[in-house]
């Protein structure tokens, strides 16, 4: 048997697409009429519309889904890393009626550690000094090693310092000065060293040894040995120290002779300018480099001056070394700071008298130099009876 065909004609409602008979006035359904004339008319069937249908296919659904949750990942992020008020972890708005409190980070404060101090000088008290006549703010500055400016705000002076006889004033005492100790002395070859005079040279192309040697007028074995070459090649770019005081004499028949001092004035090496002792410190020895080898006639001299004592005691001292110690004569005792200048030259002896030696300058004066000298001990007052 074959199925019974159904050759009936049908049609759609056109509200609610329901197939209703062809010849169907009115929709069982919906109850909408239908005009048969129109319908009879028209070859074509009415349809219903339809909603439009979006058709995923698996993997676009997937990679929607992961996006959506990256995004939110990505906003809770946001949030947890801003929260606005960094003390409060967020505030959230309860029902209507519900009172509830914020929660607040108490932050623990850092101990810090106090640095130590360093120990400071205690200033030391001003010493009183009575104007004597035709006394200067600046005389009174330089022999007590203070400027002229601390001098008068110490005094409330005016700005000329203006200064009367008999006046007193308070000198404030200069700040000591860490100064190497004085058993710190050079030796003869240290002191050679120092006073003598180098040039630093750079190898250029197409020198030798032999080239640099004549230019200098120093030898090669001094030039050698004196930057520890293990032979006579030197490289370009290389740098050698050559010491120009260990040059060779004026070759020649006649050489010039070497003509006699006026001398140059003596490097003062110890102690530096400014140094400050105490009478803790036991000697203190002056120093100065050699300015040549000395005639059998000739000597250092050597001055100091106490710009501090009341006639500024002045002595000078005769030796053939380039070093002396300042004499116990010079040490302060009257409980205050001595100021002293001094410097060195080279003099020729004249001969001698039934009195004294006689010398003569026979060079230039070499830089001069202050250094204070003050006792750590109250002077003592001897008692006197009445």
């Amino acid at each position: 048997m074959s199925p019974e065909k159904n050759s009936s004609k049908t049609k759609l409602c056109p509200v609610c697409g329901t197939r209703l008979n062809a010849n169907a006035t009115k929709c069982l359904v919906c109850g909408t009429e239908f005009d048969v004339k129109a319908d009879t008319k028209k070859k074509s069937e009415v349809r219903a519309k339809r909603l439009p249908e979006i058709t995923l296919s698996l993997p676009a659904a997937l990679g929607l889904l992961a996006l959506f949750i990256t995004l939110g990942a990505v906003a809770v992020f946001l949030i947890l890393n801003n929260p606005g008020d960094p003390t409060t972890v967020g505030d959230i708005t309860p029902e209507a009626g519900t009172a509830t409190s914020s929660p607040t980070i108490t932050i623990t404060p850092t101990v810090t550690q106090t640095p130590t101090e360093a120990p400071t000088w205690t200033p030391l008290p001003p010493i009183e000094y009575i104007v004597k006549p035709n006394d200067v703010c600046s005389g009174i500055a330089a022999a007590f090693n203070v400027s002229v400016q601390s001098i008068i705000l110490e005094n409330n002076l005016s700005a000329d310092c203006n200064l009367l006889e008999n006046q007193v004033l308070m000198i404030p005492q200069p700040t000591p000065t860490a100064s190497p100790q004085p058993t710190e002395t050079l030796s003869e070859a240290e002191k050679t060293e120092e006073s003598c005079e180098k040039v630093y040279y750079t190898v250029k192309e197409n020198d030798t040894l032999s080239s640099i040697s004549d230019t200098y007028n120093v030898s090669m074995a001094t030039i050698r040995e004196y930057n520890s070459l293990p032979s006579d090649t030197v490289l370009e770019d290389q740098t050698l120290i050559i010491p120009l005081c260990m040059r060779e004499p004026t070759a020649g028949p006649t050489p010039t002779p070497t003509s006699l001092p006026p001398y140059p004035g003596p490097n003062l090496l110890l102690p530096a300018d400014g140094a400050s002792f105490t009478s803790d410190t036991g000697t203190i020895t002056l120093q100065w480099a050699a300015v040549s080898e000395l005639q059998s006639n000739e000597a250092y001299a050597v001055t100091i001056i106490d710009l501090t004592s009341e006639n500024k005691l002045t002595e000078t001292f005769y030796v053939t070394e380039t070093s002396y110690i300042v004499p116990a004569s010079f040490s302060p005792n009257d409980g205050r700071p001595h100021v002293y200048r001094w410097y060195v030259y080279v003099v020729r002896q004249l001969g001698t008298d039934e009195e004294e030696e006689n010398w003569e300058a026979a060079g230039n004066k070499s830089e001069e130099r202050v250094f204070s000298w003050y006792s750590t001990t109250s002077p003592q007052v001897t008692p006197t009876s009445e």
